[in-house]
């Protein structure tokens, strides 16, 4: 058997400091390839035979610089473009629609995963284009054989969310397992004892779908220590139509706020959270720093600490989806926390309620990446 290492590109943008919060104009989105970035590549090995999505990541990792490490603790956040291959990309996207339709080559379900019809990919609903009929019209034109398992009205699509999709895709674990960028994580956090994979979440939204509110990835995540970093890689090119990523520079450096509800995440009012937070910090939400994704293609990713706010508008495309894989990492020592034991994301791990900290977190589970 042949391996062909894919052709990877590193691209590196210049660095250099941006700080709107001096300006009037505040409110205002920055653009990501204003600050930091850091380059390195993730290669796909191709097998030449006809099993492509089953071939392997090649781990590849560069020293990290100290601007770097300073940049992301200070910003709370850093970017990496061009990390994965567009044919890369590709494979993962297939598997994803294999996954949303139930096929899972590793024989086992994601923990949590909507509710998609399998089969056949979906058509358009049947409308009559030279009908009378208003309604009928409205519905052809809001309608879109669409990506994701999903077709119907644009007005109605939902965010669609998977827990940890690595469970059922072979893909998906061994690019999140590959160590590559466990190991970039653990530099950039400090964690001498390396990282694991405490969950992976796929957000995809599907045209129409809307936006994400801002919110801190930290509070859901109920390990001691505490820390927790974030891989956001893009899975299709964020135009800036599409709902892309955005951060609040620096907010991580905030005061810990109450813990949101899961639900909280569709609000009508993407800033809805974000306004109490800032309150909570003497700031006027219109004064914040934000910077977005926009422009990021697929394959970048972006590196972001816990406790930093993020969010995304609505596709606003009739078209194309926005697809993201976020892997939430946390130190490789972590214990759970006595809260763990009432929490949805984590009682099923939990085997001892008296004493969650007492519990060895499985590896199978919770993959000891670096």
């Amino acid at each position: 058997m042949v391996l062909v290492l894919l052709h990877h590109l590193l691209l590196i943008f210049p660095f250099r400091l941006h700080n709107s919060m001096a300006g009037n104009d505040v409110h205002q989105k920055s653009d990501y390839a204003s600050y930091d970035t850091f380059s390195f590549a993730i290669p796909l090995v191709e097998s030449d035979s006809d099993d492509f999505p089953t071939t392997s990541f090649r781990q590849q990792v560069p020293k990290i610089s100290d601007s770097v490490v300073q940049s992301f603790r200070s910003n709370g956040f850093i970017v990496c473009p061009n990390v994965i291959t567009r044919a890369a990309v590709d494979a993962l996207n297939d598997r994803l629609e294999e996954v949303l339709r139930g096929i899972y080559d590793r024989g086992q379900k994601p923990d949590k995963i909507p509710r998609i019809l399998k089969g056949n990919k979906p058509q358009i609903p049947s409308a009559d284009c030279n009908s009378s009929n208003t309604n009928e019209k409205t519905r052809k034109r809001g309608t879109s054989i669409g990506p994701l398992g999903f077709s119907g009205n644009l007005q109605n699509v939902k965010v669609l969310q998977i827990i940890n999709i690595h469970k059922a895709d072979s893909l998906f674990r061994k690019l999140e397992t590959n160590g590559s960028l466990a190991k970039i994580v653990a530099q950039l956090a400090g964690w001498d004892a390396g990282a694991r994979l405490a969950q992976d979440q796929v957000w995809a939204k599907p045209p129409g779908a809307p936006s994400l509110v801002f919110h801190r990835d930290s509070p859901y995540f109920m390990f001691e220590p505490s820390d927790v970093v974030t891989v956001w890689i893009a899975l299709d090119d964020m135009d800036p139509d599409v709902g892309p990523l955005e951060y609040v520079i620096g907010s991580h450096k905030w005061g810990d706020g109450r813990v949101g509800s899961a639900q909280q995440f569709f609000h009508s009012n993407v800033k809805s959270l974000l306004k109490s937070a800032a309150e909570r910090e003497g700031l006027e939400v219109d004064e914040l720093e934000i910077v977005s994704m926009a422009g990021l293609k697929a394959g970048g990713l972006s590196i972001h600490h816990g406790k930093i706010w993020h969010g995304s508008g609505k596709n606003s495309s009739t078209t194309r989806p926005r697809r993201g894989l976020g892997l939430h990492f946390v130190p490789a020592n972590v214990r759970f926390t006595k809260d763990a034991a009432n929490s949805s994301l984590w009682k099923s791990y939990v085997t001892n309620f008296d004493d969650p900290s007492s519990v060895e977190l499985s590896r199978e589970d919770f993959p000891l990446s670096y």
